[in-house]
């Protein structure tokens, strides 16, 4: 299960949108209405820290390579 961080999408520019947190699976479709109050949400992407991330910060493997992946990647590109 993944915990994806949502905001209620607010009409007026004075009105702060809450922001919340929901356990998903990650084959589960976005929330479209906050559970709370039904006003309309949307997904609200941030930069965490995955796999790939806390391996390379350990050490643990090549550092990524020019182009923004890293070795192992799976995307085979000429420069693996």
């Amino acid at each position: 299960m993944a915990t994806y961080l949502y905001e209620t999408i607010t009409d007026r520019t004075d009105e702060t949108p809450r922001r919340f947190e929901v356990q998903q699976s990650m084959k589960d479709a976005p929330l479209t209405h906050d559970p709370q109050s039904g006003r309309p949400v949307r997904r609200i992407i941030t930069g965490g820290y995955g796999f790939v991330s806390a391996a390379r910060d350990s050490g643990i493997g090549p550092p990524p390579a020019a182009g923004g992946c890293g070795a192992g990647c799976g995307c085979h590109h000429p420069h693996h």
